[in-house]
């Protein structure tokens, strides 16, 4: 799950089957009691049914947890990380980063890098629609040494400029779903 939309999708799955809950987040669903086995493979075909998955695996499990981390950090805070992202990743998760690294590019066929752009570029369209924020300070709120380091990994992303962007008005936005599943 990668955004509200979603965990409303489950919360109107588990109400329907009867299901009660304690807690719902962002890639997690925390049940009263275990599901019977017929009750799990219900839930997971009506999840199929709405482009979800439940998933059980470790390392997809771990990946799934790399990227909500990441979805958290660039899109829903504005919170300044003290370090690297590769040391805030493995703080988060208590495991060292080439592990991390290796298992998201495994499960994802990308770097969990490639991921952090993809989602870096995602916002930085959000921030440019809006037109609250001029491009210096977009770039100092999503992190960039400069707005030339923005503008050079936004348009090797998108083929556009910022400015060229803000222009089409977001013809090219992706979905938070969506992002990731492209492939370089």
């Amino acid at each position: 799950m990668v955004s509200n939309s979603c965990i409303s999708q489950v919360i109107g799955i588990l109400l329907d089957m009867g299901l009660p809950f304690q807690q719902i987040k962002l890639g997690e669903v925390s049940l009263e009691q275990k599901m019977s086995t017929i009750q799990e493979l219900d839930f997971q075909f009506k999840l199929k049914q709405v482009g979800l998955d439940l998933i059980k695996e470790k390392k997809m499990l771990l990946s799934e947890k790399i990227k909500l981390i990441v979805i958290q950090m660039v899109h829903h805070s504005d919170e300044q990380i003290k370090t690297n992202f590769s040391s805030y990743l493995s703080e988060q998760t208590n495991l060292n980063y080439t592990y991390l690294s290796n298992v998201f590019h495994a499960e994802n066929n990308m770097s969990i890098q490639q991921f952090i752009i993809l989602h870096k570029v995602e916002r930085i369209k959000e921030l440019l629609l809006e037109r609250e924020m001029n491009l210096s300070e977009i770039s100092y709120k999503m992190h960039y040494s400069s707005i030339a380091h923005l503008s050079n990994q936004f348009k090797k992303t998108t083929g556009f400029s910022p400015s060229q962007f803000r222009k089409m008005a977001g013809a090219h936005r992706i979905a938070l779903e969506d992002i990731g599943k492209i492939t370089f």
